[in-house]
């Protein structure tokens, strides 16, 4: 599939040859407007049809005490879903390797650090939490519902067709997953596996068509934000459900795994979820 870079991301340092960083540097993060991919799914800035976040995990977070002994955690990191940006993953990883040979005065200093920054490149607040490596915080939890990942179906397709999506007349409310997804990054081309739950009251779906939907990620080349919006505004347009949830676990990649969630108001995932291939 033949796929031309966005003028936003010419300049990003995803995809490029990038040295790591001696030392901590907050202009490294390099933030990318969501509204142009927004546009061609009807979202508009300011009237989103959704609430949602941006979830975080980076397993590769380190820093100096004031005697300069290393201290290592898990991070987690929070930006809500009506933030003008998001932040590029690769830039998202210099940037954090920027603290490796960096001494902070506290474990507190480096969360107000890292809220500072990331904030100022997403353009609202972005919440930052540190584990111990070892945190119950981080133990595995499978995805709630019914899995989808044993129908008998044919594919031919593997591009998101909206015209999968069907319902039938019953009035349901039920939580059902894949561990199918895949998508790809729209400059490397590099695939990004994930896993996706949705959880809706409206007309029952069709398993085999959603399945065969989720399935025509599988060439698309989207960011992991985007590819949860997409999923979202196709399954309410096409299905007219009362209530909805979209969230997506992507596996980690350079360290940072990303777990995007679209919902409408009032709703709000499951907590805690961390799948093993995370």
């Amino acid at each position: 599939m033949a796929h031309h870079r966005p003028d936003t991301l010419m300049h990003a340092p995803l995809g490029r040859e990038a040295a790591y960083p001696a030392h901590y540097d907050a202009g490294l993060l390099f933030a990318i407007p969501r509204a142009a991919n927004r546009a061609p799914l009807g979202i508009e800035e300011g009237a989103l049809p959704f609430i949602g976040e941006d979830e975080w995990h980076a397993f590769e977070v380190s820093w100096l005490n004031t005697r300069g002994k290393p201290l290592v955690a898990v991070a987690r990191f929070r930006l809500p879903a009506e933030s003008p940006n998001l932040v590029e993953s690769k830039s998202w990883k210099l940037y954090l390797n920027g603290f490796n040979q960096t001494r902070f005065e506290s474990r507190q200093a480096v969360i107000d650090t890292l809220e500072h920054d990331l904030s100022a490149a997403a353009a609202a607040p972005v919440s930052v939490e540190l584990f111990h490596v070892d945190d119950e915080a981080l133990a595995v939890t499978p995805l709630p519902g019914e899995c989808l990942d044993d129908l008998d179906i044919e594919v031919t397709d593997y591009t998101p067709c909206a015209e999968h999506l069907a319902v039938g007349e019953e009035i349901v409310e039920e939580t059902l997953h894949s561990h199918l997804l895949k998508s790809n990054c729209p400059v490397t081309g590099q695939p990004d596996w994930g896993s996706v739950l949705i959880r809706y009251r409206g007309p029952r779906l069709d398993r085999e068509g959603l399945l065969r939907y989720l399935i025509g990620y599988r060439q698309h080349l989207d960011f992991h934000e985007h590819c949860v919006e997409h999923i979202f505004m196709d399954l309410m347009d096409r299905t007219r459900p009362e209530r909805l949830l979209v969230l997506a676990r992507y596996v980690r990649r350079g360290g940072l795994d990303i777990s995007p969630w679209r919902a409408t108001p009032g709703e709000r995932p499951p907590e805690p979820l961390r799948l093993s291939r995370q």
